[in-house]
C-alpha cells in the first residue's frame, strides 16, 4: 500500500511538472504571437502575463466548488488544458484577419487556459491530502511547479521557437498534456469513475491535435496567405523574428513579424534616398558603416561608388543576412552586394556593438526598422546615439530612417531632436515611397551641411541630388513639442503605438 501510495505521489509530481512547464509555455506563445502580429512586446507581455496569473487565480478559487471523483476531473482538465492551449496558436491565426476584436480572441484563449491550469493544483492537492504530509505537499508541489517553469522559460527562446515554431510549439505541448492524461487513464483505471470514457476522450483529444500537428504547416501558409493577401514564398522563426516573403504578378514583398519592410517594385526610392544624400555630401566615403539593413540594399547602393573601400555591416539577425546572402532572387535584387570583397557583415546587436567598436567612419547609415517596441526604440535612443557619436569623425555624414512624417509626425520629430541633441547640425527629408507612403530620414554631422555634392552617381533610377528640394515639409507633416526619446522613458515608442494604432 505504501508503494502504491508512493507511486501516485510520485505520479501526480510528476503531472505537477508537466503542467507548469506547458502552462508556461503556453503563456510565453501568447505573449509571442501576440508580439507578432499586434507590435509593442513589452505592453503585449505584461497584458498577457497579468491576465494569466489572474486567471490562474480564478481557477485556485473556483476548484473548491469540484466535486465527485476528483482524479476523474483531474485528467478532464488535463485534456481541456491540452486542446485549448495546443490549439491556440492554429485558432488564433486564422481569427487575426477574420474578427474586428482579435485582442478579446486572445486573451479569452489566455484566460480559459489559465483558469483550467489553475485549477489542476488545488485538484492535486486534494488528492493527495490524504496521502502527504501538508508541509511536504505544499514543498513537493510548489517545487515542481517552479522547476517546470524555469525549464519552459529557457527552453521556449533557445529551442522551441527556433526549431517547431509559433504553431507547432503549442500543439507539441498539447500532445505533451494529453499523454499524460492517457497514462493517467490506465495507470489508475481501478481508481477512476468512468475510465472507458475518459480513455475515448483523452485518445480523441491526442489524436486530433495530431493531425493538427502534421497539416501545421499547411495551416500556417493558409492563414499568412489569407492575412497577406499573397502567395507566400518563404518563411522562417529566427531567434529574433518571423520573416515572411510574399510574391504576387508584379513584386516580392518581406515582412518581419507582420510589418512590411519592403516592395521589391520600388525599394529603390526609399534606398536611394537613404544612401545617396549623404553620401554624395560626405569628405570622404572610404569607410562606410551600416546599422541594420540585412537585406543588403543600402550597401547595393554603396557599392556604386568606387572610392569606397570597406563596408561593415551590423544586423542582429543572422538567419536574416544569410538568406539575402544565398537566395539567388534576394541575391538578384540586392546584386549580390552581401558577398561582396568589400563587405564585412556582423550579426551583432548593434547596440552592444557601437559600445565595444573603436573604428572611425566617413558615412553611418542606420537602416533598422521602426521602433514599435522597447528593444527597437533603445536603437534610436539619445543613449545609443551619443554611443554613436564615438565613431564618427568631424566630417562624418549620418543619415538615420525616420518613419512617416505623415503617419506619424510626432514620432518623426522625437527622432530628429534626439539626434539633434548629439549632433549639432541636422537635416530632416522625406520622399514619396508608394509601398509606405511619405517617408523621413534625417542626416546628421558634427559640422554645417550645406549641401554640397563632392561626387554623383549617374543613371540613379529615383535621386536626382536635388537634396534641399526633399528638405521642404507641409504643415500636415509638423508636430509641436515633442520629447527627447532617452532609454528611461522610451517616448518614441509611445508616439509611434499612439500615431500608427489609429490607422491601423
Amino acid at each position: 500500500m505504501d508503494k502504491k501510495r508512493l507511486s501516485l505521489e510520485l505520479l501526480l509530481l510528476s503531472s505537477v511538472f508537466v503542467i507548469a512547464t506547458c502552462g508556461l509555455i503556453y503563456e510565453l506563445v501568447a505573449g509571442a504571437l501576440a508580439s507578432y502580429l499586434l507590435g509593442d512586446s513589452v505592453k503585449q507581455f505584461s497584458f498577457i502575463i497579468g491576465v494569466y496569473l489572474f486567471s490562474m487565480g480564478v481557477g485556485s478559487y473556483l476548484a473548491k466548488f469540484i466535486k465527485g471523483s476528483l482524479i476523474d476531473k483531474f485528467i478532464e482538465i488535463e485534456i481541456l488544458v491540452g486542446i485549448v492551449g495546443g490549439i491556440s496558436s492554429v485558432v488564433l491565426f486564422l481569427l487575426f484577419n477574420t474578427i474586428g476584436n482579435f485582442e478579446w480572441a486572445l486573451y479569452t484563449f489566455v484566460f480559459i487556459t489559465g483558469c483550467l491550469v489553475g485549477l489542476e493544483i488545488p485538484l492535486l492537492m486534494n488528492i493527495l491530502k490524504d496521502k502527504v504530509q501538508f508541509k511536504d505537499l505544499v514543498s513537493n508541489v510548489f517545487a515542481f511547479d517552479y522547476v517546470g517553469a524555469l525549464l519552459a522559460s529557457i527552453l521556449f527562446p533557445l529551442i522551441l521557437i527556433p526549431n517547431l515554431g509559433i504553431i507547432k510549439t503549442p500543439l507539441f505541448f498539447g500532445l505533451i498534456n494529453i499523454s499524460i492524461a492517457i497514462f493517467l487513464c490506465f495507470y489508475l483505471k481501478k481508481d477512476l469513475k468512468n475510465p472507458f470514457s475518459l480513455k475515448i476522450k483523452s485518445i480523441g483529444a491526442f489524436l486530433l491535435l495530431l493531425v493538427l500537428f502534421i497539416f501545421s504547416d499547411r495551416i500556417l501558409s493558409f492563414s499568412e496567405e489569407k492575412l497577406y493577401g499573397e502567395n507566400v514564398v518563404y518563411t522562417n522563426n529566427s531567434p529574433y523574428q518571423r520573416i515572411v516573403l510574399t510574391r504576387n504578378n508584379k513584386e516580392f514583398r518581406l515582412y518581419l513579424n507582420n510589418n512590411l519592410q519592403f516592395s521589391s517594385t520600388d525599394e529603390y526610392r526609399y534606398h536611394e534616398a537613404l544612401v545617396h544624400p549623404a553620401m554624395s555630401m560626405a569628405k570622404k566615403v572610404d569607410h562606410v558603416l551600416i546599422l541594420g539593413g540585412g537585406d543588403g540594399f543600402a550597401v547595393r547602393e554603396v557599392l556604386k561608388y568606387k572610392d569606397v573601400k570597406n563596408i561593415t555591416l551590423v544586423d542582429l539577425d543572422g538567419e536574416m543576412t544569410d538568406f539575402f546572402k544565398t537566395n539567388e532572387t534576394m541575391r538578384q535584387l540586392n546584386q549580390s552586394s552581401l558577398s561582396d570583397k568589400k563587405v564585412k557583415v556582423i550579426n551583432k546587436d548593434a547596440y552592444i556593438w557601437i559600445k565595444e567598436n573603436k573604428a572611425k567612419f566617413d558615412v553611418i547609415i542606420i537602416d533598422f526598422p521602426d521602433p514599435s517596441n522597447y528593444s527597437l526604440g533603445k536603437l534610436y535612443s539619445l543613449q545609443f546615439y551619443h554611443e554613436l557619436e564615438q565613431a564618427a569623425t568631424a566630417d562624418t555624414k549620418i543619415v538615420v530612417q525616420t518613419t512617416s512624417p505623415y503617419f506619424a509626425p510626432k514620432s518623426f520629430w522625437c527622432i530628429e531632436k534626439t539626434v539633434n541633441q548629439i549632433f549639432p547640425f541636422t537635416n530632416a527629408y522625406h520622399t514619396y515611397v508608394p509601398s509606405f507612403g511619405e517617408w523621413g530620414f534625417s542626416m546628421a554631422s558634427f559640422e554645417p551641411i550645406n549641401n554640397k555634392i563632392y561626387r554623383r552617381i549617374p543613371n540613379l533610377k529615383f535621386y536626382d541630388y536635388n537634396f534641399p528640394q526633399m528638405s521642404y515639409f507641409t504643415k500636415d507633416m509638423k508636430a509641436d513639442s515633442v520629447e527627447v526619446n532617452r532609454l528611461d522613458n522610451q517616448i518614441l515608442v509611445r508616439y509611434f503605438d499612439e500615431e500608427w494604432g489609429k490607422i491601423q
